[in-house]
């Protein structure tokens, strides 16, 4: 093949080494405008995989590169006059000039043509006397604004201004430096690369930025390689402790705003593009150099491996993508938690340290047993310290509070529709599906949404609180829970409001039914979705009929003996949509400014509260966002949050969307846990109002991550719950927990431990001449280098 690169960058270089490797008959040329000895930035981090990557695909270069490492394990993290360090994590980085010299080296050695201080030829003529033509250009790539028609990009610039240093303080370990000023909180990423030099990484959110007086040289054009100097000398000065008298060197650096780039394509016809053309990824979570060179590797293993051009393009976008996105979504926790990092800075150092650690999701509390116990033994001390609780219990295992309601463990089943249901009446099928998680360890049980009259069901199979049959039954159901279980249960009551009147959701989720179907109504005239029925608008009289439904079945809930009740205003059920605006469209008082939105939802609130035994908690779930344009924002979230608080509610229970088909989420692990985070942080600090996380959440570890971290008080598990009804207590199993939080029933106790397989049952011979070191290797690594590149175990 001829192939023409764009960008001499690691990305591009290292492609072209081993597309010359896999076969030596490939016409290779790199275009580079800078020239050989230009680089930006200091030092480039990669992890174990990708180094073993790399040494799988060229052992040469592995080997050279190996000589230049500076590795170690250690984080070390300061944070209000402490250091707090954390060992086992595994770190690599070398100089990026280094690299790339090593690369250019590699490069001549295997017959690549390098063309530096060069800008390349125009891409249309590369395509036409090419064969493949590849955007290695950068983050500000000119092959993809050029093409912008086909690989469609999306540019996210982000909130934080940051600037890349470098200092010839060698640090021992990853540093985090966090400095809280007058003008609010600045942090350093700092790692040591070689003998000689350290990266020092300075950021802050931009309204810092601007209140510090940074913004001085906003308007400077600097020439190209210049820095700005005068922010320069500022950062020297405000982090003069931190670098101990060492010097700090400006490369290029000037003040930019990270920006997130996503395309929705990345080869058009014979062009391709690889690394921060096609994607980029925070640096609080590692190197772009990282995921350039990953790409590299991947499009030419898919060159070498396919008989054509284009199915080779469409392999490496196929298994490349996934890799990427998932990166992308951890970068975006990380960096989100880096520009909102002063709501955590009132948090207790070991906390804070816990939760910067785990920020990206990826690094969970199980991770950090694993490489550090004694640091996860601290998070737990401080942990069950900061709440007046005896040590010795995961945190999922900690009891807690719901105002006078005691819970004795933090796992809650969340309310999850079961569509089963005759006439409103729950069965016997209800009093399995809860009586079994009930039994399964969780400290809540919560029902699914239980409508205030027949036509506020979803669906026919809902079930109901309008009369005294579907009381009585309810009634049985609450029984079974308190007579053979120590778990409370919950009441989640609502009204389906315009989503209503639809089939059961195996038979066709929302789509409205074919026959006997029921008026809906909202609070304006606006259907949920193409094919969904128009709502009748609310009226002042028709308000007040539907406040005493809910309080009704609120007196009802409360003689059938629910522990909690919880009411629905989430995911566009009926007090949901009178939040939203793409639901509320109303010009009186119950539309228009979130205020009004809010009014309906908290009369309604009000009138349970008063009907409701006082002893007895109310929470609150709401959608946190509707995740489309227009609609509610984490913003609005909060002051919803604040509104309920204000009026009574011991608990905000945190979803998101569901409020109009044309929502967009962020699908991911845990993904709805920032917003429970934020309104925990800013909506019910201080109140004593708990914060419950939901969404996504599937397993043990990411439920104590979520809990030492601060993000949230309990954690609500569903679809985990469907798959395991015992899953809380398997869970404390799994992490040699015996205790009251999760008592098995007395029935059940010979099932208590894992059965036996053929690997736990096999005894396996000594295999080894000699044993290991009782005490094993030191989890602190530090990056001591004694003239030898040679770090020292401290």
């Amino acid at each position: 093949m001829k192939i023409a690169i764009i960008g001499g960058g690691p990305g591009g270089l290292y492609l072209a080494a081993l597309l010359k490797q896999l076969d030596p008959a490939h016409e290779i040329t790199v275009w580079e405008r800078n020239a050989p000895d230009d680089t930006f930035g200091f030092g480039v981090v990669f992890s174990d995989e990708t180094l073993g990557g790399i040494e799988n695909a060229d052992t040469v270069f592995s080997a050279a590169m190996s000589r230049q490492f500076a590795r170690w394990t250690d984080i070390d993290i300061h944070y209000r006059g402490e250091s707090h360090t954390v060992g086992g994590q595994g770190f690599a980085a070398m100089g990026r000039k280094d690299l790339l010299h090593l690369l250019q080296e590699r490069c001549r050695e295997l017959g690549v043509t390098l063309r530096f201080s060069t800008p390349a030829p125009e891409v249309a003529g590369l395509r036409a006397s090419h064969d493949l033509v590849v955007g290695a250009d950068g983050v500000n790539s000119g092959v993809r604004t050029a093409h912008a028609d086909a690989f469609r990009p999306s540019l996210d610039r982000r909130h934080s201004k940051y600037m890349w240093l470098g200092t010839d303080r060698v640090f021992e370990a990853f540093q985090f430096f966090v400095k809280e000023t007058e003008w609010g909180v600045v942090q350093v990423h700092g790692y040591p690369y070689s003998d000689t030099g350290s990266t020092f990484i300075v950021e802050m959110h931009e309204d810092v930025w601007r209140r510090a007086g940074f913004d001085a040289t906003e308007g400077a054009v600097f020439a190209p390689g210049v820095s700005d100097e005068p922010a320069v000398a500022r950062i020297r000065e405000l982090f003069a402790d931190e670098l101990g008298g060492h010097r700090l060197f400006a490369n290029n650096s000037k003040w930019l705003n990270f920006t997130t780039v996503r395309n929705e394509r990345w080869h058009h016809g014979n062009l391709v593009l690889i690394g921060d053309a096609a994607h980029t990824a925070h640096f609080s979570i590692g190197s772009g150099t990282k995921l350039a060179m990953e790409d590299a590797l991947a499009l030419a293993a898919c060159l070498h491996e396919h008989p054509d051009t284009q199915s080779a393009l469409s392999a490496y976008e196929s298994e490349r993508r996934p890799v990427v996105e998932s990166t992308q979504r951890a970068a975006q926790a990380s960096l989100e938690w880096f520009e909102n990092i002063g709501r955590y800075t009132g948090q207790e150092p070991t906390q804070f340290c816990f939760n910067l650690l785990t920020r990206s999701r990826r690094i969970t509390y199980d991770n950090l047993r694993t490489r550090d116990q004694e640091f996860a033994d601290r998070v737990d001390t401080a942990f069950a310290a900061a709440q007046g609780l005896e040590a010795g219990a995961p945190a999922m295992f900690q009891p807690f509070r719901i105002g006078r309601l005691e819970l004795k463990n933090r796992v809650v089943v969340s309310p999850m529709d079961m569509y089963s249901a005759v006439d409103g009446v729950p069965g016997d099928f209800h009093l399995v599906h809860l009586g079994s998680k009930a039994m399964g360890g969780a400290g809540l049980v919560m029902t699914e949404m239980v409508c205030v009259s027949p036509e506020g069901r979803i669906t026919p199979g809902c079930t109901g609180l309008w009369n005294d049959e579907q009381l009585r039954s309810w009634q049985r159901i609450v029984s079974f829970v308190h007579d053979r279980s120590t778990a409370r249960i919950g009441l989640q009551l609502g009204h389906s409001g315009r989503k209503g009147s639809t089939r059961l959701m195996w038979e066709g989720m929302d789509e409205p039914l074919a026959e006997d179907n029921w008026e809906v109504v909202g609070p304006s005239a606006l259907p949920y979705g193409p094919g969904s029925p128009v709502p009748r608008e609310l009226t002042r009289s028709a308000l007040d009929a539907l406040t005493a439904e809910f309080v009704a079945a609120a007196r009802r809930g409360a003689e059938a003996g629910f522990d909690l009740l919880e009411l629905h205003c989430a995911h566009g059920y009926l007090l949901s949509s009178f939040l939203s605006p793409l639901a509320n469209r109303r010009t009186d008082r119950y539309g228009g400014s979130p205020a009004n939105r809010l009014r309906f939802p908290l009369e309604v609130f009000d009138a349970v509260r008063a009907v409701w035994p006082a002893e007895r908690p109310m929470t609150v779930r709401i959608s946190a966002t509707d995740w489309a344009p227009d609609g509610t924002t984490e913003e609005d979230a909060v002051e919803i949050a604040r509104a309920f608080i204000a009026h009574g509610a011991a608990a905000i229970d945190v979803s998101t969307g569901q409020v109009t088909k044309d929502e967009r989420p962020a699908y991911g692990r845990s993904y709805q846990t920032p917003f429970a985070d934020r309104i925990r942080h800013e909506a019910a600090a201080g109140t004593g109002a708990a914060v419950i996380a939901v969404g996504a959440i599937a397993s043990w570890d990411d439920v104590n991550s979520i809990l030492l971290a601060g993000r949230a008080d309990l954690c609500a598990v569903g679809r985990t719950h469907l798959y395991d009804p015992h899953w809380t207590l398997h869970a404390a199993a799994d992490q040699d927990y015996r205790g009251p939080a999760a008592a098995w029933p007395v029935q059940f106790g010979a099932g208590s431990r894992k059965p036996p397989t053929a690997r736990t049952d096999a005894v396996r011979p000594r295999l080894s001449l000699l044993r290991a070191d009782p005490a094993g290797e030191s989890v602190h690594l530090r990056w001591k280098p004694l003239g030898d590149g040679v770090p020292v175990v401290g």
